[in-house]
């Protein structure tokens, strides 16, 4: 049997991709002494990737970088799709699911080229992202800000340009970098992307096989907060052009959410951290209840 994973083509995008086929072939060779299984790499230019100097927000927000991926999956060209799980819209396509999420690595976003607390007065930091301004501009409204986008490489190498930009813990750790003066950010400073960290894989609905498959690399712990986190943004609209975040973890069979909804400049953010069973409700809840009893809702009329 072959499989074949649909992918972006930058370096990360090609590490995650190569990490699920090494996933893959060690689960089938576990399952079956001689496994028949090949696992083909196929990968998909995005309007994300070609595009790197637009905004994201102007381009239509984190989808450019996956649905020229999942369209990969629609039309037979690949059976899987491998995406980071940050970039994943609220709202995907019905005929596909999320087959497996394995371990996730570190959530965190990082610093590079300076502390927080070692920012200068006016400090300007490099970032295309809308959620990474807000809450750093709510920790020091005295931050300035440049967009930047790129590939890792493309970003790292104008890092030096600017006090700091900043850059997902993941990425950094996935590609073995080790740039100067990396100060990661305590998730309950800077709450993560809704998935950072966690591989989100995903294959069409009806395909029984692949999905037998792709369960035998699925971390339960991983799915689970992945879940709720998801189920959080899924709530807010899918694609809210608002900055927002949500970071989950695990006590025991509890979990635990805090997640935010903010408007663009910082000056307001909305947070809250609840605790339950059941993460698909949890985040439907926290959700909620950032829209309609704390203000949100207000927030997304302004934009």
């Amino acid at each position: 049997m072959a499989i074949r994973i649909a992918t972006r083509g930058s370096a990360l995008a090609r590490w995650q991709a190569e990490h699920v086929r090494t996933l893959l072939l060690a689960a089938a060779s576990t399952s079956s002494p001689e496994p028949d299984l090949d696992v083909e790499i196929v990968v998909v230019s995005t309007q994300g990737d070609r595009d790197k100097t637009t905004p994201l927000g102007v381009l239509g927000g984190k989808g450019v970088f996956v649905k020229e991926v999942q369209a990969a999956l629609l039309d037979g060209r690949a059976d899987i799709a491998v995406h980071s799980g940050k970039d994943l819209p609220g709202l995907t396509p019905a005929e596909l699911v999320i087959g497996a999420v394995p371990p996730r690595a570190d959530p965190s976003d990082a610093l590079v080229g300076s502390s927080l607390a070692d920012l200068p007065d006016g400090g300007v930091v490099a970032t295309g992202s809308i959620r990474r301004k807000a809450q750093l501009a709510s920790l020091r409204p005295d931050l300035r800000f440049e967009e930047l986008r790129g590939n890792i490489d493309t970003r790292l190498a104008k890092a030096s340009d600017f006090d700091a930009i900043v850059m997902a813990s993941a990425a950094l750790d996935r590609l073995a970098l080790s740039p100067p003066a990396v100060h990661r950010l305590p998730v309950d400073l800077m709450v993560p992307q809704v998935a950072q960290g966690a591989l989100a894989i995903e294959c069409r609905d009806d395909d029984s096989t692949t999905k037998l498959h792709l369960a035998a690399i699925e971390d339960a712990d991983a799915r689970l907060v992945f879940d709720a986190e998801r189920a959080f943004l899924s709530e807010l609209g899918g694609d809210c052009d608002l900055p927002v975040a949500a970071h989950a973890t695990l006590d025991g069979s509890d979990v635990e959410l805090t997640a935010i909804v903010a408007n663009h400049s910082g000056s307001t953010v909305l947070r809250e951290s609840r605790r339950g069973e059941h993460g698909l409700s949890l985040g439907r809840s926290v959700a909620r209840y950032l829209l309609d009893d704390a203000g949100g809702s207000s927030l997304l009329d302004r934009t």
